[in-house]
């Protein structure tokens, strides 16, 4: 600041406006205060999730934590397996989000479209739905058409697409941006995945390459957004995938959130 910017402050009460700027820049930031859920065993460390508040108890971010110890001694693929699912709960002490659990997959050799993310990576499930609603998804016997009910074109992001064969059991129907990194020749490294089951949107998901992670980024990315959900909830307008070096610990995170409420109902 220059010596004419300070002198073209002017005086509140005796007080210049300049020193009432320079104590609320004084102040000390506001402490968040952090729920944690039970830790969950996965590969030689332990996964959690954290959800952080504001003083006022609105939620300002929801993630999920990793010791750096998950990214060793992981599962490898077998003839008879290639997916793990970890079920992580939510903290019982937090602030109501709008997420139920969450769903950590890891796959050894990734999974379709071929190519694309046939590499190991991490699929992190924000449920909106409860963890037995949602191991109860199935597309096989009668009610497998009730299940592919396409969603309403504004539970769906400007960008995004639901493939016919993106329908995964115990998980759902997946839309995906066909914009990305990925779909543009280069590797891929991470995305963020939305999911439905019977027309609703039942969670959203950043999924993340192993080798991303040993890279340990600090990557804060937008979030492309649609315009309704199915369910009330805080979404996120960013999300960040990131390594801390003072917890040696990596975190994929929904920040920026908002609420919204649920999309009305249609009409019978």
């Amino acid at each position: 600041m220059n010596i004419m910017s300070v002198a073209g402050f002017r005086r509140l009460g005796g007080v210049s406006a300049l020193a009432l700027v320079m104590a609320a820049t004084a102040l000390p930031a506001v402490a968040e205060r952090v729920s944690w859920g039970d830790p969950v065993a996965v590969g030689n460390g332990q996964a959690r999730v954290a959800v952080s508040e504001q003083t006022d108890g609105i939620p300002s971010s929801v993630a999920v934590v990793l010791s750096a110890g998950v990214l060793e001694g992981l599962p490898v693929e077998t003839p008879d397996q290639h997916e793990w699912e970890y079920l992580l709960p939510m903290p019982d002490d937090s602030p109501i989000t709008g997420y139920r659990h969450v769903g950590l997959n890891w796959n050894p050799i990734g999974h379709i479209p071929e190519g694309i993310y046939s590499v190991p990576h991490f699929d992190v499930h924000f449920y909106l739905i409860d963890a037995a609603e949602q191991q109860a998804i199935t597309f096989q016997g009668p009610d497998r058409e009730a299940r592919l009910i396409p969603p309403e074109s504004t539970l769906v992001p400007a960008g995004y697409v639901i493939p016919p064969d993106s329908a995964v059991e115990r998980m759902g129907v997946h839309g995906i941006d066909t914009d990305s990194e990925e779909f543009q020749g280069q590797p891929f490294t991470r995305t963020f995945v939305y999911g439905y089951d019977t027309g609703r949107l039942i969670f959203i998901e950043p999924m993340i390459a192993l080798d991303y992670l040993r890279s340990r980024p600090d990557a804060t990315l937008p979030v492309r957004t649609p315009a309704a959900y199915s369910s009330p909830g805080y979404y996120p307008g960013r999300y960040r995938v990131a390594y801390e070096p003072a917890t040696d610990e990596y975190r994929v995170e929904l920040l920026e959130l908002r609420p919204f409420p649920a999309m009305p109902a249609k009409p019978l």
